[in-house]
């Protein structure tokens, strides 16, 4: 009997220390999603007023904010083959603390530029310097953390945790433009000596510098690294080459989610990039007030379908789940959009809830996206294939804008993102058809 005891015992201590291991993982995970979008928001929400502080007075670098914004993203699918190198080779857990000390480091250095008026152009060309080398950083932050999440997840509840880490995006949007008009009430912003334009701007930045060093005690005190990746591939020489991802047996795999993921990416943009200036702004010609309360209440919903479609998954697999809603997107998102484009006078109410539906639409399938990549790779690449095929796929809809400009010297401008929307949807259809069901596959 005390055998029997002592025995269950120490099964429930295992349990509980294993329930331990997942939860501290998947808060890393979560924190580093949120660090990460919280970073990349910075230039468009803090940035863009104070244009003036890195340039000439006598000129306008209206590239600036577009400019560093693209660098960032450049910048990521090359932190992702590094990290991911690093994860799939010396451990999940290391890759996270090295990427967020990195981008803790960067980001503060941002926060101490000097202006123009002080070393002149080179005050611009550092910071494009500086956020190229921050998205090396942070494409590194979730190519091991968010694996490592995962590979500590039962699998029957990969489905919701992937959407739990995906709700840090939407999270980070509000906050960053929360802080961002916080700012604004706190250090008065009128010319170039305005408090906000000389000091205040640089609060935020310093605030994700410290977040980000946060995280990074996080992993180094709380975290453990995955067993799955321990017991397969720790201390073992006869690991699967990089080529393999690329060349090798993980080859298909790869280039299924980078069709899949450019389709995403190309529907992605025409929410985050197009909807607020394009639409809201351009088109439908809403003030500064209406568009904010719109794209906040959108964004505080999107915090639950994250959380929903990654569930909904689980139940009908992610396959099933990304072919609904390529052909969603092509009938009633295309049909949406042209609405909001194409139809004038609609009232404001009207407008909320078709931003509101589209925006659920088309971003709830990032809620599937990170446990559907990480379940098609094997443990040998699945860091540096979660983080390739994430990012590297970012680089040919990046250029929408390009897209929207050409497509509307051929037809309507109105009509041109109803048919980028389209083509997104087609590429995610076709993606997703000729990719494998994945929610039952074992780590």
């Amino acid at each position: 009997m005390n055998r029997l005891t002592s025995h269950d015992d120490r099964t429930g201590v295992a349990e509980q220390a294993g329930t331990t291991r997942a939860q501290s993982a998947v808060k890393g995970a979560f924190f580093s999603e949120f660090v990460d979008m919280f970073d990349v928001f910075l230039p468009v929400a803090v940035l863009s007023p104070v244009l003036l502080y890195f340039q000439p007075a006598s000129r306008t670098y209206s590239p600036l904010t577009s400019l560093v914004f693209v660098t960032t993203l450049l910048g990521r699918p090359i932190g992702a083959l590094l990290f991911g190198a690093i994860a799939d080779r010396i451990g999940r857990r290391k890759a996270s603390i090295y990427s967020s000390a990195g981008f803790s480091v960067f980001t503060m250095l941002i926060a101490l530029l000097p202006g123009y008026e002080s070393i002149g152009m080179a005050s611009y060309w550092l910071l494009v310097f500086l956020r190229f080398v921050d998205g090396i950083f942070l494409g590194g932050g979730y190519t091991g953390a968010i694996p490592l999440a995962l590979e500590s997840t039962r699998k029957d509840r990969r489905g919701f945790i992937g959407g739990l880490i995906m709700v840090g995006f939407p999270a980070a949007y509000l906050s960053t433009n929360l802080l961002a008009v916080l700012m604004f009430a706190l250090f008065p912003l009128n010319g170039l000596h305005s408090p906000y334009a000389q000091w205040g701007w640089r609060f935020p930045f310093v605030l994700g510098a410290l977040l980000a060093a946060v995280l990074t005690l996080f992993y180094v005190f709380k975290v453990e690294e995955s067993t799955v990746w321990r017991d397969e591939i720790a201390g073992k020489s006869n690991k699967l080459p990089l080529s393999d991802l690329l060349t090798g047996k993980s080859a298909r795999s790869l280039a299924q989610v980078f069709l899949l993921m450019t389709g995403l990416w190309m529907t992605q943009n025409i929410i985050t990039l197009f909807l607020p200036v394009g639409l809201l702004m351009r088109i439908l010609k809403l003030d500064h007030v209406q568009i904010s309360a719109t794209l906040v209440f959108t964004y505080t919903v999107m915090l639950l379908s994250y959380v929903g479609a990654g569930a909904l998954s689980q139940k009908i697999g992610r396959k099933t789940f990304f072919v609904m809603v390529g052909v969603l997107i092509l009938t009633a998102g295309a049909g949406m959009l042209y609405v909001l484009a194409c139809v004038d006078h609609l009232p404001l109410v009207m407008i909320v809830a078709l931003v509101c539906a589209l925006a659920i639409l088309v971003t709830s399938p990032w809620g599937v996206v990170v446990t559907y990549i990480n379940e098609r790779f094997v443990t040998d690449v699945r860091a540096t294939g979660f983080g390739v095929g994430f990012s590297l796929s970012v680089i040919v809809p990046s250029f929408y804008a390009f897209y929207l400009s050409w497509l509307g010297t051929v037809m309507s401008a109105r009509l041109a993102p109803v048919v980028l929307l389209l083509i997104g949807g087609v590429i995610v259809t076709l993606g997703a058809l000729i990719g494998p069901e994945t929610c039952h596959v074992d780590f």
